[in-house]
């Protein structure tokens, strides 16, 4: 199953961690590992955060532990694209000119899906 994992839907994803059929920790290893072997070719992320990703999942894992969800997506790995604001990450928008730019506080796409 995690050798496919990227050809699910988010909602099957989120099915199997609920079932416990894998953990967020597995399923964030996993699309890192493809990342890694493919985007070196692809060029398709601007900023990793693995450790940051890791942790959060770990985290996710926790929660689930105890049964606690917060959302449908509670533990699916999100990558968020370039031009949404993060907090702490920086978000460039694509351009050199906002390279610098390392935002205070997440746009609100980013928080929802955080929440969910």
């Amino acid at each position: 199953m995690l050798a496919d994992l990227h050809y699910l839907s988010l909602d099957e994803v989120a099915r199997r961690l609920k079932a416990r059929k894998v953990s967020s920790v597995e399923a964030t290893r996993t699309i890192l590992e493809r990342i890694a072997r493919l985007d070196p070719k692809l060029k398709s992320y601007a900023t990793l955060t693995p450790e940051r990703a890791l942790a959060d999942a770990a985290a996710r894992d926790a929660e689930s532990a105890v049964g606690k969800f917060r959302g449908p997506l509670h533990g699916v790995p999100i990558a968020v694209k370039d031009l949404c604001n993060t907090a702490g990450i920086p978000t460039a928008a694509g351009m050199a000119i906002h390279r610098a730019n390392v935002p205070t506080k997440d746009a609100t796409v980013v928080a929802r899906l955080k929440a969910a």
